[in-house]
C-alpha cells in the first residue's frame, strides 16, 4: 500500500517514492568539522538523509552551521529535553526525531509540534524497544510489539489533534521477530510513511545479518519507505549494507551488484582475492552495474549472459565477457582483477556517452 508522502527538504518519503537510505553520524555533533566531514563521506556513499544526535545545547548551537555545509537533509535526534527540539527547529533542521518513551509531557510536546508546524518541519515518532515508557510494557515489565505500537499510535493521535500530519513512524526493536510483528501492526493502524530498522543490531558482521533478515522480510512485504541499518562502527558501512539489501530485492539500483560464486573443487583461480581486488577497485562506482565473477564453466556461462561484465575462470586464467560476449580470452590470473576493473570502467564510460 502506498503511504502518505512526507517531504524532508528535497527528499520525499512515501507516496510511491523509492525507499530512502538514511544513516546517523557518530561524531560529537558540537564538533562541526568532524560532523560535516563524516556527513560528506556518507553522502558520497549514497546516504540520502542524515541524522545527528542532539544531547545538549552545544550540539544545538552547531546545527545551523552543519546544515549550511551539507547537501542532504539534516535530522535532529532529540531525547528527554523538549527545549533541544525547539532549538533545533530554530536552527533550521529539516526533520525532528522524537521518542514517545522519553518526552511524555503533553504540554511540552504540544509546544514542539506547534513550532515544527509553523516551520514546516516533519516529525518522526520513533519508538525503540530500549526506551518504552512503563505504561506500555506488559504485566511482567517486558517490551512487546503491541506496546511499541500503542506508544507510537498514542503519540500520532496527539499530533493529529494539533492538526499536524507531516509524520513518519518507526517501531524499532532489537528482537527481529518482534520488530517484524510491530511493523506489520503499525502498518494497519496508520498510513504514515514507515522508517524501518533493527535497532542495536550489532557490529558489521552480525548486525548486517540481523538487519538483512528483518528488513528483507519487511521490505519484501512492502513495508518500509525509508531505512537505517544500525551498525556499530563507521556509519559508511550502514549505507553500503542498506543498498545491498535494497538491491537484493530490486528496490534500488545504485552501484554494483556482484554475483560471485562460492567456489568449489572445480575452481582453479584464487577467486576470493580477485573479487576483493575488483570490489576495492570499483568502490567509487555509483551507476547501476552487474558484475559476475564465476570460478568455472558450470554456472559461469549462464551467469555472464545476465551480467554487464563477467568472468569465467579457467586453469590459472579467465575469460572476460561484456553483456555475454567475449572481449578478452585467457587472461592470466594475476592480471584478471585489473582487467575486470578496466573493462568495467570502459563499459561505464561508453554508457555515459550514449546517454
Amino acid at each position: 500500500m502506498t503511504r502518505r508522502p512526507v517531504q524532508i527538504a528535497k527528499v520525499q518519503i512515501g507516496g510511491g517514492a523509492p525507499v530512502v537510505v538514511q544513516s546517523m553520524t557518530n561524531t560529537d555533533t558540537s564538533d562541526v568539522q568532524a560532523t560535516v566531514s563524516q556527513i560528506h563521506r556518507l553522502t558520497d556513499a549514497g546516504c540520502e538523509i542524515v541524522r545527528v544526535a542532539v544531547p545538549n545545547l552545544e550540539a544545538v548551537g552547531a546545527l545551523s552551521e552543519i546544515k549550511k555545509r551539507i547537501s542532504i537533509p539534516l535530522v535532529a535526534d532529540i531525547h528527554f529535553d523538549y527545549r533541544l527540539a525547539l532549538g533545533a527547529i530554530e536552527a533550521g533542521v529539516d526533520k525532528l526525531r522524537l521518542n514517545p518513551g522519553n518526552i511524555t509531557d503533553t504540554g511540552r510536546i504540544t509546544q514542539v509540534v506547534q513550532e515544527a508546524k509553523a516551520a514546516g518541519i516533519p516529525i518522526r515518532v520513533g519508538a525503540n524497544s530500549g526506551s518504552i515508557a512503563r505504561e506500555f510494557l506488559d504485566s511482567r515489565g517486558h517490551v512487546t510489539a503491541a506496546g511499541m505500537v500503542k506508544s507510537v499510535v498514542n503519540e500520532t493521535h496527539l499530533l493529529e489533534s494539533l492538526n499536524f500530519a507531516d509524520i513518519v513512524v518507526s517501531v524499532k526493536g532489537t528482537d527481529v521477530p518482534m520488530t517484524i510483528d510491530a511493523y506489520r501492526e503499525i502498518a494497519k493502524q496508520v498510513n504514515y510513511p514507515l522508517h524501518v530498522g533493527i535497532t542495536e543490531a550489532g557490529g558489521p558482521w552480525e548486525g548486517s545479518i540481523r538487519s538483512g533478515v528483518g528488513l528483507g522480510i519487511l521490505l519484501a512485504e512492502g513495508l518500509g519507505d525509508t531505512l537505517r541499518v544500525s551498525l556499530t562502527g563507521d556509519p559508511i558501512e550502514e549505507v553500503r549494507v542498506a543498498y545491498e539489501i535494497l538491491r537484493s530485492l530490486n528496490l534500488r539500483t545504485r552501484g554494483i551488484t556482484y554475483r560471485i560464486c562460492p567456489t568449489c573443487g572445480r575452481t582453479q583461480i584464487d577467486l576470493a582475492t580477485i573479487a576483493t581486488r575488483v570490489q576495492q577497485g570499483l568502490l567509487d562506482v555509483v551507476e547501476p552495474l552487474t558484475i559476475a565473477l564465476i570460478g568455472c564453466v558450470v554456472n559461469g556461462i549462464g551467469e555472464v549472459q545476465e551480467a554487464d561484465i563477467g568472468v569465467v575462470g579457467g586453469h590459472a586464467n579467465g575469460t572476460i565477457y561484456v553483456r555475454g560476449e567475449i572481449v578478452k580470452r585467457v587472461v592470466p590470473e594475476q592480471n584478471l582483477a585489473e582487467e575486470i576493473v578496466a573493462t568495467s570502467r570502459e563499459f561505464l564510460e561508453k554508457s555515459r556517452k550514449s546517454l
